[in-house]
């Protein structure tokens, strides 16, 4: 596993995203995501890229409302055609800014509406997405997020993971995994990934309780680093955590578990 990456939406806040480039190179890293970079300009990332001499890695669709406690987009029947536009705006910086997969997160079931037209909704924005991203050669990925953080969330653990891929019927859609979220819903974390890692496109850790770095919480990180650098897994894998001190203080885990990225 060669691929480490930091999430430059949740570490470094400390200062303003378009100084989050510059820490991240610092602190040893040549890969980041962003959750949302749309509040930046393509070129203003595309400067940051190339001045520290970092590849980005993964961004989000735009989720509408979500992240202020709104349902979102992809699930919520009658947002088609915004969920569309928004596909466009994230394939217009994953074209430019060479990032090679994409995030479709897929939203809450609105409390009045019944839960099968949503995902009905769901199956078919994902077939959409999953074919207009892939046509750029971008890699589509959907993210399971659990339902106590986020209640009412459309795909929450694995096996509702598991269903949406068999309903969307893409080749090219492959699940987003993160470690945190399938902690909190009582996943086994490794063997999720032993057992799923085919339909795994992209990999985000952070410890649970807390979603803070590796060895605040209870995941058994040595187990899981070693196991993934050892399989046949070639995609990202990138630190998503809430730093429990300061972000500079918060990487006593990348000198234990990746001592090769100093």
């Amino acid at each position: 596993m060669t691929k480490l990456a930091v999430n430059l939406s949740m570490i470094f806040t400390e200062v303003p995203l378009l100084e989050r480039f510059a820490l991240a190179r610092q602190h040893g890293f040549q890969h980041v995501e962003i959750q949302f970079p749309y509040e930046l300009s393509i070129a203003q990332i595309q400067s940051q890229l190339t001045l520290h001499e970092l590849t980005l890695c993964l961004i989000n669709v735009p989720a509408g409302d979500l992240m202020q406690g709104g349902n979102g987009l992809a699930g919520v029947p009658g947002k088609e055609i915004e969920f569309r536009h928004d596909v466009e705006q994230a394939i217009e910086y994953a074209v430019a800014l060479k990032v090679p997969s994409v995030n479709i997160l897929a939203g809450k079931q609105p409390q009045d509406a019944d839960l099968l037209p949503c995902l009905r909704t769901l199956a078919e924005n994902l077939k959409m997405a999953s074919h207009m991203l892939s046509s750029q050669q971008i890699l589509p990925v959907m993210e399971m997020i659990n339902g106590t953080d986020m209640p009412r969330f459309l795909v929450q653990n694995i096996a509702q993971a598991q269903e949406m891929l068999e309903a969307v019927q893409h080749p090219a859609l492959k699940m987003q995994y993160d470690c945190y979220h399938m902690a909190m819903m009582g996943e086994n974390v490794l063997e999720g990934l032993i057992e799923n890692i085919q339909q795994i496109g992209h990999i985000q850790f952070a410890d649970c309780p807390g979603r803070h770095e590796p060895d605040t919480g209870d995941i058994a990180f040595a187990e899981v680093f070693d196991w993934l650098k050892h399989s046949d897994y070639a995609g990202y894998v990138a630190a998503e955590y809430r730093p429990s001190k300061d972000s500079a203080n918060s990487f006593a885990w990348k000198n234990k578990y990746f001592a090769e990225y100093q």
